[in-house]
């Protein structure tokens, strides 16, 4: 690429288009993503939170990306070895649920297909949707290292799955049991805890009556879901109660069933809630379970894995789960036994996948004994060695989550997955769980073995993702180089399902925490705040974002919208304002490049004799720059947008792009050589400084720019340089912007255009001002278009002149025959208003103890400069104001 300005050669208008697949392909063909280039330069790395291949990304994908791709493009361009990981995620019974609803569709089932074909037909639509999911982060913009992408059932990833579920194993974490479980009728597995949605269901409750074997009574209980009542295997009381208390022991005979069950005392009843009894089902509810076990009562299940009743349901056999609950209903109002039936609110829940019902039901299943695990992260979080999370009160919520985790139910009855390490031998009974695949018992040398059916939870091999990605178990060179790695950026609703877990087997497996830094950011929602669905038909496409505006626009509008932990309106409206700030950068620019046309790199000398608004710029690029640094490292990312707009916009653009025309256009060659640098380095820092948030139409200016270097991803990241700064450019510059302002508010309220000369009178503060004014004389003329101007700190103005107060100036405007004094009178009551309020403001501000114990010195003192200033000018007006009353 030229290192000469190339202006003419630049479009009139921006094409996000055409700009995008150009440089994309750009980048991809000069691999400037690609890790491992320096490797004298500290390691940054970001692992990414691999989307499922269920289908296309959404918006909250665009998001969730843009930060990480802000984050390292900045660190790249600071010179880190910048190592964005790329991958995406099998997501088990996402995948499978999403492939089976397209095999109905064809008229089969994977029973239809058996196990080996099914899974080529799940393979088939994971390369459909990873090529797809491709095509969407290169829209996008994003850097991603590709030579190093991984997928969550590759083989790498596999053996790090099976190395630990042995390890895990063999220290006795990972065991096979019966247990209540959560069940989804309708996938036909079990689900873990965080994988139900409890929703608010209107239902009832029912007061059932159990008659007393002995004829002497009966118990009432309570239930939301009377089909259970088929599996009971006891009525517990609190063994205190004194209602109750010797009933315990004997029996009560089972509605409809007639089976004999106990009377028994435990402390998991509340005495006084409801009638003090409740029935135990220890086949279908977790606490029942439990108190099952405390008192070896029989275990009857009473559905099968469908939801449909089975031979313990007697007469109901063969029943749906729902129409059992009418059925037995009627039954058992018919026997009198169904006394009340109330209204009920309450929470029921869903699988997150499929939308059925949960059901808690008993079955064998892997599970995980989570508390050692726990114990571990819970202890590294409270001291140096604990992951910073931003904001701070997630991990609150994440140690809340660990403190109160019990054993992860790992199995699922599924084909698409990690099948489970462990093999059965039907010859001598014997179960093996191997890092292999097993073909002989080791116990009895048979080779009858058969492998464990199902396999495991999505969240087991997505847990090992910061580190399996990078090589674990193998000790690699880039297991050492980039782990722990250095952020991680994710929505906080999958803080317990996959960042806990990653924390607890990272410092399980490795010994560290598998990162620095848990950037939390909220869920992107519609204009009214509602989460984005289906149902609702309020989600936003990406793809149709950027077809609409270009992916720099949706990209700014993200990162500047978002605040850490907080969620994010969607607004339309807000996508075309950042389409209008790219366009501004664009035109600017393109007018800056005419004015360069020629200029090369080597021409670019910023240490010549400059003017005031030159020296201003540097200062205020020099900030900004600064600002951005700090912003980005604290994940500020909203307020760094408000730095990068304010600057571009009104700094450069408004302001000193005017000026410079001045320069430009005169006679003054070495003003216009001083000048043409500047304006040259500004822009280029500018572009450098907004690439993170808006690559594409960055590197599309700075391609046209005077540049060393193949590529804007690969050009230095501008830093403060304390030479740059330049307080007296910045308070000459700040007199002449809010004198200019002044003059043209004044105009606009007396309805005088700019193309209009006027008389404008100036009386300076002090010889200091009058100085300044006088060296800037030209500016003052130019831009307040005046036909005659007069500096003096000696004037005395009439009483036909308007009057604005600056700081450090006063201001008068002889408008003959077009001032009214009673409304200039009128103005300058309500501009006295606005400034006492203002002093107000600030006063109140400063007698805040809270504020003052908590402010920097620094700021104090501006906000006590702010009020003398307001004071100062308030002085100035009433002045005025007297001078026109008398």
């Amino acid at each position: 690429m030229s290192d000469k300005a190339t202006g003419t050669s630049m479009p009139t208008t921006y094409d996000p288009k055409s700009a995008e697949a150009k440089w994309y392909d750009f980048w991809m063909k000069g691999n400037f993503f690609e890790a491992g280039k320096k490797p004298d330069a500290p390691a940054y790395t970001i692992v990414i939170p691999p989307p499922n291949v269920t289908g296309m990304l959404h918006i909250g994908h665009a998001l969730d990306c843009t930060l990480q791709d802000i984050l390292i493009r900045t660190k790249r361009m600071q010179g880190f070895d910048a190592l964005w990981l790329p991958g995406s995620d099998h997501a088990g019974i996402a995948t499978q649920t999403k492939v089976e609803q397209k095999l109905r569709e064809e008229g089969v089932s994977r029973y239809d297909l058996g196990r080996e074909k099914f899974l080529e037909r799940v393979w088939e639509w994971k390369e459909l949707y990873n090529d797809k999911i491709h095509a969407q982060w290169a829209k996008m913009g994003f850097s991603l290292d590709y030579s190093r992408e991984r997928f969550t059932l590759d083989e790498g990833l596999s053996k790090a799955v099976r190395e630990v579920f042995v390890r895990l194993y063999d220290k006795g974490l990972i065991y096979r049991g019966k247990k209540i479980i959560n069940w989804d009728p309708a996938a036909r597995t079990a689900l873990s805890d965080i994988e139900v949605e409890y929703k608010e269901v209107n239902g009832n409750l029912y007061h059932l009556q159990y008659p007393l074997k002995d004829g002497g009574g009966y118990l009432t209980v309570a239930t939301t879901r009377p089909e259970t009542m088929l599996g009971d295997t006891a009525v517990a009381v609190h063994p205190e109660d004194e209602r109750y208390k010797h009933l315990i022991g004997q029996m009560l005979v089972l509605p409809i069933v007639g089976r004999e069950i106990p009377i028994i005392g435990d402390e998991y009843v509340e005495k006084d809630f409801g009638s003090g009894a409740v029935k135990i089902t220890p086949a279908h509810d977790p606490n029942d379970f439990e108190v099952g076990l405390r008192h070896n009562l029989p275990q009857i299940v009473v559905m099968d894995e469908s939801g449909i009743m089975n031979n313990e349901a007697g007469p109901y056999q063969g029943m749906d789960r729902a129409d059992c609950r009418k059925q037995i209903v009627a039954d058992l109002k018919a026997q009198g036994v169904c006394t009340k039936i109330e209204e009920h609110v309450h929470q029921v829940g869903h699988s997150e996948r499929s939308g059925a019902v949960v059901e808690p039901y008993l079955s064998t299943q892997w599970f995980v004994a989570m508390k050692p695990l726990a114990d571990q992260a819970i202890e590294a979080q409270h001291t140096d060695k604990g992951a910073n999370f931003v904001p701070d009160r997630f991990g609150r919520s994440y140690l809340q989550w660990m403190e109160n985790v019990r054993d992860w139910c790992i199995s699922r009855q599924l084909w698409w997955g990690h099948r489970i390490p462990a093999w059965y031998c039907d010859a001598c009974g014997e179960m093996h769980v191997s890092r292999e695949d097993l073909t002989v018992c080791g116990k009895c040398g048979g080779s009858d073995l058969r492998q464990d059916e199902d396999v495991l939870d999505t969240w087991f091999s997505s847990a090992l993702w910061p580190f399996s990605t990078l090589g674990w178990p193998e000790e690699t060179a880039d297991l050492k180089r980039y782990y722990p790695t250095s952020v991680l950026v994710t929505g906080y609703d999958i803080i317990p399902f996959w960042v806990s877990r990653m924390i607890f087997q990272g410092l399980e497996f490795t010994g560290e925490m598998p990162f620095k830094d848990v950037l939390i950011h909220g869920l992107v929602r519609d204009e009214q705040g509602r989460k984005m669905s289906k149902s609702l038909g309020n989600g936003v496409d990406p793809f149709d974002v950027i077809e609409k505006y270009g992916a720099d626009a949706m990209r700014f509008m993200l990162a500047t919208g978002s605040t850490p932990g907080q969620d994010l309106r969607f607004r339309w409206e807000r996508v075309e304002q950042a389409r209008n700030f790219a366009n501004k950068i664009w035109n600017a620019s393109r007018f800056a490049l005419m004015n360069l046309e020629g200029v090369e790199a080597s021409d670019i000398d910023i240490k010549v004799k400059l003017g005031t608004a030159d020296k201003w710029i540097l200062h205020r690029l020099n900030e900004t720059a600064r600002e951005v640094t700090r912003l980005i490292d604290s994940y500020e990312f909203g307020e760094t947008g408000r730095q990068l707009y304010n600057f571009i916009w009104d700094d450069l653009c408004d302001w000193y792009i005017e000026f410079a025309k001045l320069n430009l256009y005169g006679a003054d060659e070495e003003a216009k050589r001083a000048t043409q640098s500047v304006l040259a380095y500004v822009l280029d820092r500018t572009q450098r400084l907004i690439h993170p948030f808006m690559p594409f139409i960055s590197e599309e200016i700075w391609q046209h720019l005077p540049h060393e270097g193949e590529s804007i991803t690969l050009a230095a990241w501008p830093t403060y340089d304390e030479a740059l700064e330049a307080p007296e450019a910045v308070r000459e510059m700040e007199l002449l912007m809010e004198l200019i302002r002044a003059v043209r508010n004044i105009r606009a309220e007396v309805n005088v255009p700019m193309s209009k000369k006027i008389e404008l009178m100036i009386k300076p503060k002090s010889e200091t001002e009058a100085a300044i004014l006088g060296r800037n004389e030209e500016f003052v003329s130019r831009f307040c278009g005046t036909s005659k101007l007069a500096i003096d700190l000696t004037l005395n103005a009439s009483d036909k002149a308007m009057t604005a107060v600056v700081t450090g100036a006063e201001l008068y405007f002889p408008l003959a025959g077009l001032i009214d004094i009673s409304q200039e009178i009128a103005r300058l009551e309500k501009e006295i208003q606005t400034l006492n309020a203002e002093v107000e403001r600030v006063e109140k501000k400063l007698a805040n103890e809270g504020f003052v114990a908590k402010a920097p010195a620094k700021v104090i003192e501006e906000e006590k400069a702010k009020m003398a200033d307001y004071a100062e000018k308030r002085g100035v007006v009433q002045a005025r104001l007297a001078e026109l009353r008398a």
